[in-house]
């Protein structure tokens, strides 16, 4: 059984990496009740990932109650995917995102209703404040997390349990996070969507810029235009009631 377990777990982390393709991985374990990563923090390339030593290392930290996580890492830009955290998303998020050109690469199961999704928009490092934007953007239309959207926001590697208390089975157990499907290329609207984040000006590192990925967070200044993301969100949403309505 737990050989079988282990090679479904090594299956599917090749096939979550192999849709989102880095150089280096971030990958932060955090115990699911102290809340705390566990020590020796560290970058992997995908082989690395899929080694077989590695791979039993972080199963038996997942057992001890270690939830796994993981980030493309570009040291202090986005790497060129954004995450998109859909807990209390609509069943048919993902072909809604589709059907509008931001086709995730990747999306997970994380437990029974809620779901992850990679967008690849660029094979170049992105500047935190564009990704940020871009992600916000797309929460804000497809209804995803908020407070998720932080240019280096870490997302789950599939394979593992997800240890949240509140994400229990009612039998008790850790449900798995699950790769549901896999696309790897850019999303056909992600040239737009950087187009329209330089257009807003969110790129700009003019005075009083914050720190990518700083406690303050990003300055009202820098982000004033991000009015124009939230109407052209609000717009979507209002196109979809009424289409639901004919």
């Amino acid at each position: 059984m737990d050989d079988r377990g282990f090679f479904l777990t090594l299956q599917a982390i090749r096939r979550q990496l192999a849709a989102m393709p880095n150089e280096l991985y971030l990958v932060r374990l955090i115990h699911h009740q102290t809340r705390k990563a566990f020590p020796g923090e560290r970058l992997w390339t995908a082989q690395q990932l899929g080694n077989a030593a590695t791979v039993r290392f972080l199963r038996v930290r997942n057992r001890e109650g270690c939830d796994v996580y993981v980030q493309p890492y570009a040291g202090d830009q986005n790497a060129g995917y954004v995450l998109v955290d859909l807990d209390g998303a609509q069943p048919t998020v993902i072909a809604t995102m589709r059907a509008h050109g931001h086709d995730p690469c990747v999306v997970l199961q994380t437990s029974p209703g809620r779901l992850q999704a990679w967008v690849h928009l660029s094979t170049a490092p992105l500047e935190p404040a564009v990704a940020t934007a871009v992600g916000k953007w797309l929460a804000a239309t497809y209804g995803g997390d908020p407070a998720s959207t932080d240019w280096r926001h870490l997302g789950r590697l599939a394979g593992f349990t997800n240890q949240k208390p509140a994400r229990r089975t009612p039998a008790g157990h850790a449900p798995w996070v699950k790769v549901v499907e896999t696309q790897a290329g850019f999303a056909p609207g992600a040239e737009a969507l950087l187009r329209s984040a330089q257009a807003w000006g969110l790129a700009s590192s003019g005075p009083g810029r914050d720190s990518p990925g700083s406690a303050k967070g990003p300055s009202a200044q820098r982000f004033a235009p991000f009015s124009v993301l939230s109407a052209h969100a609000n717009n979507f949403r209002a196109q979809k009631a009424h289409e639901a309505l004919l």
